[in-house]
């Protein structure tokens, strides 16, 4: 009988796949050989394989390539970056290497792009749509960009009283915006409407009451987006459907619109049994747009995506080495990980967010079935479950081994900014060293410490001491 843990994986998934497999019993991620890195750096440790940005970004400009040329779909496609899920440099850098457009969402995300644009990562051409609730600073802010001739800065109403608070900070003769319009939630969600943007039964009366009469704006965009992403589901297609048939009617009195955003929400994979069709969803939303338009003897919209966990979330791993076993009773068993899990990927706590989770080593070993515990206080900081299953099974070791070095996959999108980095944790424990890895100029992989690990003293100096 196999008993393997490389036994277990082979025969429940297609393995190898898709950035992972293995060499001399090892796990390779991206092939990046993560035994070395750990052995090189130590753990727990934060890595970023910078060139799989990129190729997220091409891939799915590939999809929509395609699906405009299937249909004859005479609109342009725009590939948007959400920067609330990575603000860091390294990851910007990649991104507009790439020549994106971004997607901004706070006031200090004005000053990120004005710090891009001085670092000559983007220019006055780059188009930025600002969403979000507008606060005065937010709205001055974006304002601000447009004065100093960013000409294709979209700030996205997110409510009805957000054109008041635009027209007092405005200091140009005329300003891009878009609408955004709220969507239902889905039937289990504890609310029927999204609390973001504007109902859809006033929206054709917002603009015909407040926007056409005032020559300091011109609609340009209509913005739709659902929380849980683009889904083949009926509640999806349903509420493209409504907001294309909006478009369509918005269309009719207000011929400078122009585009369609349809949001992001792309999902990632989280298991290696997962299974989803993007070139099969792309076609199909370009298939629905186009038919719409038709049907109304429309001009087909540029389409805008705003994807920010799909650009950057399988991009990164974090590695912890297991260095405590305890038997708690006679079917508990927990290995012990050298950091929080709470702080160092907080979705797995605050939203039971499952990520691929795989050893590095022992892969062939016997496996058992064991709960994964961090380091903090907190009854909550564990992990016993995963996608695909409702376990989580690893390698047998034994204590005087050499330490088990355990990965959580695909962990780029928004854990940094949720666990604080920089700042103070649980228990205070300290942000995880952080190292990126990209190729040269002769394709070889070539690591750096972007970030060391957090130090006592730069946290108590953030406590006040």
């Amino acid at each position: 009988m196999n008993k393997t843990y490389f036994d277990l994986v082979s025969q429940t998934f297609s393995f190898p796949q898709e950035g992972f497999r293995l060499e001399e019993d090892r796990l390779r991620f991206h092939e990046i050989d993560l035994y070395r890195l750990i052995q090189k750096y130590g753990t727990p440790l934060r890595l970023t394989y910078l060139p799989k940005i990129s190729s997220q970004i091409q891939n799915a400009r590939q999809y929509f390539t395609d699906a405009f040329a299937k249909y004859n779909y005479q609109g342009k496609y725009f590939y948007c970056f959400c920067t609330k899920s990575n603000h860091f440099r390294y990851v910007l850098e990649e991104i507009t290497r790439n020549r994106t457009q971004l997607e901004t969402s706070s006031a200090f995300d004005i000053n990120l792009v004005r710090r891009l644009h001085k670092m000559q990562l983007i220019d006055s051409k780059t188009i930025i749509l600002s969403n979000g609730f507008k606060t005065d600073e937010y709205a001055a802010g974006i304002c601000g960009l447009i004065a100093d001739g960013f000409n294709n800065v979209v700030p996205i109403l997110d409510n009805k009283q957000e054109l008041d608070v635009f027209e007092k900070h405005l200091q140009t003769e005329q300003c891009k915006i878009g609408l955004r319009i709220a969507t239902e939630e889905e039937p289990n969600f504890e609310f029927y409407t999204s609390r973001h943007g504007i109902r859809q039964s006033e929206v054709l009366r917002y603009y015909e009451e407040k926007i056409k009469p005032n020559p300091k704006f011109v609609l340009k965009m209509l913005h739709f987006f659902v929380d849980v992403g683009i889904k083949d589901t009926q509640y999806y297609w349903s509420e493209l459907a409504k907001s294309i048939r909006l478009y369509c009617k918005l269309y009719r009195v207000c011929p400078t619109l122009r585009a369609i955003n349809i949001g992001g929400g792309f999902p990632i994979r989280t298991s290696l049994g997962f299974e989803y069709d993007y070139a099969y969803m792309v076609d199909e939303i370009i298939r629905i747009i186009h038919s719409a338009c038709e049907e109304e003897n429309i001009p087909h919209p540029d389409v805008f995506t705003e994807f920010g966990k799909y650009t950057v979330g399988e991009s990164s791993a974090t590695i912890f080495s297991v260095i405590g076993q305890k038997q708690q009773n006679d079917s508990e068993r927990w290995y012990m990980v050298d950091n929080s899990l709470i702080t160092t990927i907080p979705d797995i706590w605050a939203i039971n967010e499952r990520f691929i989770m795989l050893p590095v080593n022992y892969w062939n070993h016997e496996y058992r079935r064991v709960n994964i515990g961090g380091l903090s206080c907190d009854n909550l900081d564990y992990y016993n479950s995963e996608a695909h299953s409702g376990a989580v099974y690893l390698p047998k070791f034994q204590r005087n081994q050499e330490p088990l070095y355990l990965g959580f996959f695909h962990t780029g999108a928004y854990q940094d900014a949720l666990a604080g980095h920089g700042g103070t944790k649980h228990c205070l424990l300290p942000s995880p060293k952080h190292v990126l890895v990209r190729k040269d100029e002769a394709g070889e992989l070539v690591d750096e410490l972007a970030f060391p690990e957090q130090k006592a003293e730069e946290m108590l100096r953030v406590l006040g001491y």
